[in-house]
């Protein structure tokens, strides 16, 4: 088993970075405002590029920028300005899909360390072996790539090229990530971080000889999301990713918010640190996976065709290919509800996010923590006026208990 790991985690903002880094990630993937897959994500100017450099460098930790997207004629000619900035910067690599886009790397910023996006499509060996001409020294494999085929491309290329995959989150039912529907549909472009999502649609058929007749796509008479793929989740199964040679692990989510940067954070650095010692990661690291919301787990292609997130082969998943048909929800169990400012002598100053009561089922997610369940008795406001409900969000609330735990540690509810 590779004994040497890195846990990767994405930081579509300042608090998303923190919580990343706050909760035990060894680097941090994030974008400017240009370049990157995101849109939907805030991202980083450049004097907040600079600042999340910083920070991160502050931690002990590594920072990638994405530079991922299928570039336009125009804006391959600004990205020399950009990544010249982005080097300033001082970011530790860049994570490129486009072979323009590396050569132009490998121009402006030679010391720059070049990673092969997942959009690259990289699945063999080969390919890899032609990139590493490029300078690139790491592959984002495609998330169609099961383990037998990861160990093959470890032992093919050279010692010094990383493997990196994705280990948590949404799937795209497109080719890694390459996808025209959005686009076609509604005019928002995939391959420039703008997807609207068509894949999480509900569809119906018609016939052409009866127009206007619609009939639904269904096994039932909720209909059928057709496309609709489950989240991916590997927590149980970071080993098997180790001893095919896997050094980066990879959670997907740069739209998603510093709550859900937090708790997956959190939940993969102790899975990981158990694993690397040889030990079997605790029932509540597992379990903490299950408190964020998220579509039905499985684990991808990883072995070779879906499973559930057991990891166990289960017909009702292979039937559908990994698919969810029911809907395209999301489960979702517990809210975000407040920041630990402050906790010390018996009170807890708190950062409202979301309406929360003293009758609500309270934990507290601290990093590299089981969860502590807590039940105060006593809440003020910024007046020092007793309350027994939280209504505004970013509002300052106090709360007397005698749980002492660190600053930016993490209150949520049970719904």
């Amino acid at each position: 088993m590779n004994r040497k790991a890195e846990l990767l985690s994405p930081a579509g903002d300042e608090e998303s970075l923190r919580c990343a880094l706050d909760f035990g990630a060894d680097a941090v993937y994030l974008a400017g405002k240009t370049f990157g897959m995101r849109a939907g994500a805030k991202n980083f100017d450049e004097e907040g590029l600079f600042n999340a450099v910083k920070t991160a460098h502050e931690k002990g930790a590594k920072v990638y920028i994405a530079c991922n997207i299928v570039p336009s004629n125009d804006e391959i000619e600004q990205f020399p300005k950009f990544i010249s900035m982005a080097n300033e910067a001082g970011v530790d690599a860049v994570i490129a899909a486009d072979i323009g886009i590396i050569s132009l790397v490998r121009e402006y910023a030679p010391g720059l360390a070049v990673h092969a996006s997942t959009q690259t499509g990289v699945v063999n060996y080969k390919t890899a072996l032609e990139l590493y001409k490029m300078g690139v020294t790491r592959v984002v494999l495609a998330r169609e790539v099961d383990l037998e085929n990861i160990r093959k491309i470890r032992e093919k290329i050279p010692e010094d090229m990383e493997i990196e995959v994705f280990v948590h989150g949404a799937m795209c039912v497109s080719f890694s990530g390459r996808c025209l529907i959005s686009e076609y549909l509604t005019g928002r472009n995939a391959n420039h971080g703008e997807c609207a999502q068509p894949c999480r649609w509900n569809y119906f058929l018609m016939e052409e000889k009866r127009p206007g007749e619609f009939y639904k796509v269904f096994e039932d008479d909720s209909g059928s999301y057709i496309l609709n793929a489950r989240d991916m989740c590997m927590i149980e199964h970071l080993d098997d990713l180790l001893d095919a040679g896997v050094y980066s692990l990879k959670i997907e989510g740069r739209a998603k918010s510093a709550y859900y940067s937090a708790l997956t954070t959190n939940a993969y650095r102790t899975a990981l640190d158990y694993v690397l010692k040889g030990e079997k990661p605790p029932a509540w690291v597992i379990d903490e996976v299950n408190k964020i919301s998220h579509r039905p787990y499985c684990t991808g292609f990883f072995y070779g065709s879906p499973r559930d997130g057991s990891g166990s082969q289960n017909p009702a998943v292979l039937t559908n290919g990994g698919q969810y048909l029911a809907d395209s929800g999301y489960i979702r169990d517990y809210d975000f509800v407040a920041v630990a400012d402050k906790c010390e002598n018996g009170v807890m100053q708190l950062t409202v996010r979301n309406f929360f009561t003293l009758s609500d089922e309270l934990e507290i997610l601290a990093p590299k923590s089981e969860p502590i369940r807590f039940a105060p008795t006593l809440m003020f406001n910024e007046n020092g006026e007793q309350i027994d409900t939280a209504r505004h969000a970013m509002s300052k609330i106090t709360i007397k208990t005698d749980i002492e735990v660190p600053e930016r540690s993490l209150v949520r509810k049970r719904l």
